[in-house]
């Protein structure tokens, strides 16, 4: 079985061949660090997917720390890039403040567009959960979409969950209240609610999640006690855009990363935490049930540049 690690690096593939690999070739038969090459590098980090606020940041450290010694050395290039980018990620993730995770039953609301992995992310959540010995009940608050249904219930099967459901077209803050309601009399540890991700014309999207946020706090007093938006690596930095409409409706708590195995746009990490200042909390890196995993800054930075 592969490590985490591992897992992680197999998944980074395509944004390490397009960074180090890049900036590594430029680097070769450089006499020195000059502003040339300093330039070069700062693109290799846009083409990532950083953000160019990061990128800029990162040149200026370049600049201050390496000295006229160390400009011809690539390793020690390598060697800052790595050290401010992990910095950045751990000022992020280190000031995030979890809720409590022993109140029962522990409520987590997962949001996010169409197409970029939500409900297959609530199913490996709960698999995640189940691991740790917990007793899970997933609520199925897409109720636009059939499909979405069904493919959780797919998952809750996998995961050997359980799954509160109603009709195509029910209410989904009712399908969230009946969820939280099931948890609290059948003494579960946690529920992880599916949310649509686009509805019809005659229903806003940001207010249907407002009134599902509303309803799950009446019944459960200080839940949600976690709103998680799932953002698809490949979509780069259109994904910040759908973030910041997302955190203004819901007050959302962190991020979930999916598909980083099938981009060269890894770099995006650190884009949403620099622009949003939200932690990256999990990061999905194949289609396996166990493919998605804790996010952690240095296991990240250090499979990046491996």
């Amino acid at each position: 079985m592969k490590s985490l690690v591992q897992k992680i690096r197999n998944g980074l593939s395509r944004t390490r061949s397009s960074l180090v690999d890049g900036i590594g070739k430029a680097i070769t038969g450089r006499v020195r660090l000059d502003e040339d090459l300093l330039e070069i590098i700062e693109e290799r980090l846009i083409a990532a997917d950083m953000g160019v606020n990061t990128a800029m940041a990162v040149i200026d450290v370049l600049r201050e720390k390496l000295d006229h010694r160390d400009r011809d050395d690539p390793s020690a290039v390598f060697d800052v890039i790595k050290d401010d980018l992990l910095q950045r990620l751990q000022r992020v993730n280190g000031a995030a403040t979890q809720p409590e995770a022993s109140e029962k039953p522990y409520v987590i609301m997962v949001v996010g567009v169409n197409g970029v992995g939500k409900t297959t992310t609530i199913g490996k959540l709960a698999h995640l959960y189940k691991m740790e010995g917990k007793s899970v009940i997933l609520g199925a608050a897409d109720t636009f979409r059939a499909a979405a249904q069904e493919q959780l219930a797919i998952w809750a099967e996998r995961a050997q969950v359980a799954l509160v459901r109603n009709k195509p077209g029910a209410d989904p803050a009712s399908v969230a209240f009946d969820t939280v309601s099931a948890a609290q009399s059948r003494g579960a540890d946690v529920v992880l609610i599916d949310t649509a991700g686009r509805l019809h014309t005659r229903s806003n999207l940001m207010e249907e999640l407002k009134k599902i946020r509303r309803v799950i706090e009446r019944k459960q007093p200080g839940a949600p006690h976690e709103v998680l938006l799932v953002l698809d690596a490949t979509t780069g930095q259109n994904g910040l855009a759908q973030a910041k409409q997302f955190h203004e409706a819901v007050q959302v708590t962190g991020i979930v990363l999916t598909k980083l195995d099938g981009t060269a746009k890894g770099g995006i990490v650190f884009a949403i935490q620099e622009e949003l200042q939200l932690p990256v909390l999990f990061v999905g890196v194949g289609e396996q049930i166990d493919d998605l995993q804790p996010f952690d800054p240095e296991t990240y930075v250090e499979a990046l540049f491996a």
